[in-house]
């Protein structure tokens, strides 16, 4: 093969390192891109392609998540990944392991991780890497990178639920929710959340967004049950997807241009957290992006007597 051929066939692999290191999809497909020129500008060939486009987009996405950290420091409200609609590197082998890996809650985990241990953990426990194809991507001796994997393990284990909802019980209760979500119907939500259930929400500053966590079924489901009718009687509509391997939707304005995302933790058989995404600077690879302070000036417009 070429080595066109030989790097579009290892796209999908090259970017889904890169997002689980980043966090981020426009970083990961910049990563990517940044790992063709190197490899198209090597006058060698490698051994293994695999081996060296996997540590060159490793090498890349450490650095820009050094980088990345100090604006994370700086951001307005909470920081969540950017959602994705769907990881296009499979293994069946591994499909238990890249689908955890994906989901928001794992992200978030790993973003508790130095670069160094998040793209051992990566390479090792999400992709199975040996460890001397570790230690070449990352800089540091195999020795190192087991103590970097057993401390990542570690910090990720700790904060693991200890149960969690299969597929087909996830995918059935989210349709519940989002039934009611639509109907405004507050005691049906409240079946469904967890007492303790959390509801988050990442603008960025540059969109509406919750001052705070809301928390507890009660607060979480009169807020929801008050919110999404109005937003619906505006024309906004809610699109199933999955989000991140784990049930969600996306919320489009009347012209189907994206206002933002809602992503569901599910366990032991109710919701445990809701997050929305609605920074736009994070929604740009799902389409079109709505004005969601337009939206929001809309929803909460009085309306007329008998409208």
């Amino acid at each position: 093969m070429s080595r066109t051929e030989e790097f579009q066939e290892l796209r999908p692999l090259l970017f889904s390192i890169a997002y689980r290191i980043l966090g981020s999809v426009s970083e990961a497909e910049d990563a990517v891109q940044e790992t063709w020129l190197r490899f198209e500008a090597s006058p060698t060939e490698p051994r293994s392609v695999r081996a060296y486009l996997s540590a060159a987009v490793t090498r890349v996405a450490i650095d820009v998540l050094r980088s990345a950290r100090v604006r994370r420091e700086e951001y307005v409200g909470p920081w969540f990944p950017e959602p994705l609609l769907a990881d296009p590197y499979e293994d069946p082998a591994r499909s238990a392991e890249l689908a955890d890996s994906v989901s928001m809650a794992a992200l978030l985990l790993l973003e508790r991780l130095s670069p160094l241990e998040r793209a051992v953990f990566v390479l090792r426990e999400v992709f199975d890497f040996g460890f001397p194809e570790v230690a070449s991507a990352v800089g540091r001796s195999e020795a190192a990178c087991r103590q970097l994997a057993v401390r990542a393990r570690r910090h990720m284990a700790a904060g693991r639920p200890r149960f969690e909802a299969d597929r087909e019980e996830r995918e059935e209760l989210a349709s519940r929710f989002f039934d009611a979500l639509r109907e405004g119907d507050v005691v049906a939500l409240r079946d469904l959340l967890a007492a303790d259930v959390s509801m988050v929400g990442d603008g960025g500053g540059k969109a509406p967004q919750l001052s705070r966590a809301v928390v507890g079924d009660r607060n979480v489901a009169g807020l929801l049950a008050s919110v999404f009718p109005r937003m619906i009687r505006i024309d906004v509509t809610l699109e199933r997807h999955e989000l991140n391997g784990r049930p969600g939707a996306i919320v489009r304005d009347r012209d189907g241009r994206v206002l933002h995302t809602l992503a569901l933790d599910i366990l032991d058989g109710r919701i445990q957290t809701i997050r929305s995404v609605i920074n736009p600077d994070k929604l740009g690879h799902l389409g079109p992006v709505a004005d969601a302070w337009a939206v929001d000036r809309e929803v909460r417009r009085p309306r007329p007597p008998g409208a």
